[in-house]
């Protein structure tokens, strides 16, 4: 049994159990969501480490980790650091985007420690794993490819299948700014073009499902016409790239597999909501996996804000997971700094549309927040802050010379003021 025909059979599985108790909620919500495809758990066979997570209507915004070995650098330890900092502050999810040599040695040691789900891109493997050009590659190829990460326990699978022939014509008869900017949507092209064949995960879906369900992996069906910058949002390809993308889920469904599906990209601020919405129409309300949107196109060094703002947005109108973007995007390979500040931004954007959905318990932690500022318990705001380890820094680095404040306000703390006040004290404004 996969996730989702456990759950259509009125049977809740010990990860259904898991994702109830995590996000507060019954478990036969859970397992109603995942039958009718609301909500998935991603949650391959073979990946035993696991600590499951459900993606979906009415659950907690998820958040995920891109990383893995790039040509230029290709530091396994460098890449492990990464895992770290992604495990310690609470990524959902983790993407092995390797693209160079021999990745299965990385991805197999990162499924087997990883708590997190772990999700591969198998087109970027495939040029290394076979040791062919890519024009030489055959259909069976890539099959074997998405099997060996299946057995290896991954989790979800971006597999580019929307991008057929129908919607190439349209990207070529309207054309764009940036063309494609997805990496495996640009392989899986060039292929296209090459052999003058039809897309082989388009063409052969029903192969790629079989191997998805003997697994148990989630197909993630990526947005390979993603805008690439916010004039390229919302355009003919990648509306006509989703309507294919909304008949391929219910077809993944109905063979027994669980489906997230991809979205954009870079976008305006004013349309992401009705992305959002446009996406859960055409795909049956399957849980949605957005990398940012970035709402401009002009901050590198920046990204990561740019995309927190845009996943703020979007993950308030629906979207249900969340790609992180550093600093480095659009620049370099991230380091472990970048993978901080880039999770760290995306899961304030998380958190801030957990609020305003009104997912039960979101604000807990808010309030807690705000009850020890009132009380003046530093202790317990680094125990409630999403970086721990950033808010302690910036506090220790200035020493206030008055216990219980801190140096931007000093004796003129308004929490001290009030709360000595409210003690029925006299307060001490005294400038020396």
């Amino acid at each position: 049994m996969t996730q989702i025909t456990a759950a259509r059979d009125g049977t809740v599985t010990p990860e259904m159990k898991i994702v109830a108790e995590k996000e507060g909620r019954p478990v036969e919500e859970i397992r109603a969501g995942v039958a009718a495809g609301r909500i998935a758990i991603p949650a391959n066979v073979n990946h035993h480490a696991l600590s499951p997570e459900g993606v979906g209507a009415g659950l907690r915004t998820k958040v995920n980790v891109n990383l893995g070995i790039s040509g230029d650098l290709h530091n396994e330890e460098e890449e492990f650091a990464k895992v770290a900092v992604a495990l310690e502050l609470g990524a959902e999810g983790i993407m092995d985007l390797s693209n160079h040599g021999k990745t299965r040695e990385f991805r197999t040691r990162l499924i087997g420690m990883s708590s997190a789900m772990v999700g591969t891109v198998p087109m970027y493997d495939a040029i290394g794993y076979l040791e062919k050009a890519l024009v030489d590659i055959t259909v069976d190829d890539f099959l074997e490819v998405v099997r060996v990460h299946a057995q290896d326990g991954v989790d979800f699978a971006t597999i580019h299948a929307g991008m057929n022939r129908r919607v190439i014509d349209s990207f070529k008869e309207t054309g764009r700014l940036t063309n494609i900017v997805s990496r495996g949507g640009s392989l899986i092209f060039a292929w296209m073009e090459a052999t003058g064949n039809e897309n082989p995960f388009f063409e052969y879906y029903d192969e790629v499902l079989a191997i998805c369900r003997e697994y148990d992996v989630t197909i993630s069906l990526g947005d390979a016409m993603r805008p690439g910058c916010t004039y390229d949002a919302t355009d003919a390809a990648q509306i006509a790239e989703l309507i294919e993308i909304g008949k391929l889920t219910e077809r993944a469904w109905n063979a027994g597999v669980q489906v997230m599906v991809e979205g954009p990209g870079h976008m305006a601020l004013d349309e992401i909501a009705a992305n959002m919405k446009l996406e859960k129409r055409l795909c049956h309300d399957a849980p949605f996996y957005v990398l940012g949107p970035l709402v401009c196109d002009i901050a590198p060094g920046y990204d990561h804000i740019t995309a927190a703002i845009g996943g703020a947005v979007a993950a308030s109108a629906g979207a249900d997971f969340l790609c992180y973007v550093t600093p480095a995007e659009h620049l370099r390979l991230p380091d472990v700094a970048d993978v901080r500040e880039g999770l760290v931004a995306t899961k304030i954007a998380a958190h801030a549309a957990d609020i305003a959905k009104g997912i039960p318990g979101a604000r807990d932690i808010d309030n807690r927040m705000s009850d020890a500022r009132r009380r003046i318990d530093w202790e317990e705001m680094f125990d409630c802050a999403i970086d721990p380890v950033r808010a302690r820094e910036y506090f220790e680095s200035a020493p206030p010379s008055t216990e219980g404040t801190c140096t931007m306000c000093g004796k003129m703390c308004a929490m001290r003021t009030v709360n000595t006040i409210m003690d029925g004290l006299t307060i001490d404004l005294d400038a020396k």
